[in-house]
């Protein structure tokens, strides 16, 4: 995979109004956001169709489970740092 840009943190800022209760961490290094679903099952499902997403994106995220809390965490690796890569699947899991 090629490096890509990083984003700016004026990117950064601007993306976040785009999305739901997602966060810089890290100095801009990563995206992260943490949900929490009113079953286990439930939980599991969701990190079901986001490993389904990253997988057709080939771009896997970071994923945590803590029974009915899912952390996800976004990165990409070849460019150090938040990528529009990384907005793209931060949007994406938005939509499931």
């Amino acid at each position: 995979m090629s490096k890509l840009p990083l984003l700016t943190e004026a990117e950064l800022e601007a993306a976040l109004l785009e999305l739901t209760d997602w966060k810089i961490e890290d100095d801009g290094k990563w995206l992260a956001r943490k949900r929490l679903f009113p079953t286990f099952m439930e939980a599991i499902a969701f990190v079901n169709k986001v490993a389904a997403v990253a997988e057709d994106d080939n771009h896997h995220p970071f994923i945590g489970i803590d029974y009915r809390r899912v952390t996800i965490r976004l990165t990409t690796w070849h460019s150090g740092g938040l990528t529009a890569l990384d907005l793209g699947s931060a949007k994406a899991y938005d939509r499931l």
